[in-house]
């Protein structure tokens, strides 16, 4: 439970308009990857199933609604501290929202959180983790970086998809604070890892039941049946 410390804060919240693009597998080529920080306060809510569009953070184009959005991936975040490692690594700024995250947060780890973990944003919005983000070749694309995909899986702090549970309004300055954690040890970080680059560790996902995304405990499921 939590014993009401701060554990990170949300530098700002992030939206983006849908664009056309030659690379985007969405209908009529079209993005909301590009994010920018927005004013004021936020409305987040549960979008409800995948496909159906709407809800999750108010102001957000979800283009791709086969991939991209519903309950279990509702929030994207993505910690600064990540951010400021890619900058160095490309030798190019890099402002909160371009790799397509809702919230930049700091101080908090992202991608050490485990699946089902809770984290209340400001003074109402409760939300839980569910699963990593998966490169694609949208981001890819969008950033212009030759071999981006495999220097991000490598990398391997691939940031957090969560669900929402308590709707509400947040903002920039919002403290962020862990209010349940729960036993098992699986993280975003492994999540990411069993999906990509060491598949063996799907049976390790398990342990996080009903917390992890459906389609995650679905192919941790079929691979623990085939070994």
């Amino acid at each position: 439970m939590s014993d009401g410390t701060v554990d990170g804060r949300l530098l700002t919240v992030n939206v983006g308009r849908p664009r056309s693009v030659g690379y985007s597998d969405a209908p009529g080529g079209a993005t909301g990857i590009g994010k920018v920080p927005a004013e004021g306060p936020i409305r987040v809510s549960d979008p409800g199933p995948k496909g159906t569009g709407g809800g999750g953070v108010a102001g957000d184009a979800v283009c791709d609604l086969r991939h991209h959005g519903g309950s279990d991936q509702a929030v994207y975040a993505f910690a600064r501290e990540e951010l400021d490692f890619w900058e160095q690594e490309l030798g190019r700024p890099l402002a909160n929202g371009v790799f397509g995250e809702n919230l930049t947060t700091s101080g908090l780890d992202v991608d050490g959180a485990r699946l089902g973990e809770r984290w209340r944003v400001g003074g109402s919005v409760v939300l839980e983790v569910t699963t990593s983000r998966i490169p694609c070749r949208t981001f890819a694309s969008w950033l212009g970086e030759r071999g981006w995909v495999k220097r991000f899986t490598e990398r391997a702090a691939p940031g957090a998809y969560l669900r929402v549970v308590e709707p509400g309004e947040v903002r920039a300055g919002d403290p962020v604070e862990v209010v349940y954690r729960p036993d098992h040890e699986v993280t975003v970080g492994l999540a990411f890892r069993a999906q990509t680059t060491e598949r063996e560790l799907l049976r390790r996902v398990l342990a996080a039941g009903d917390a992890a995304h459906p389609e995650l405990r679905e192919r941790a499921r079929k691979y623990a049946a085939q070994v």
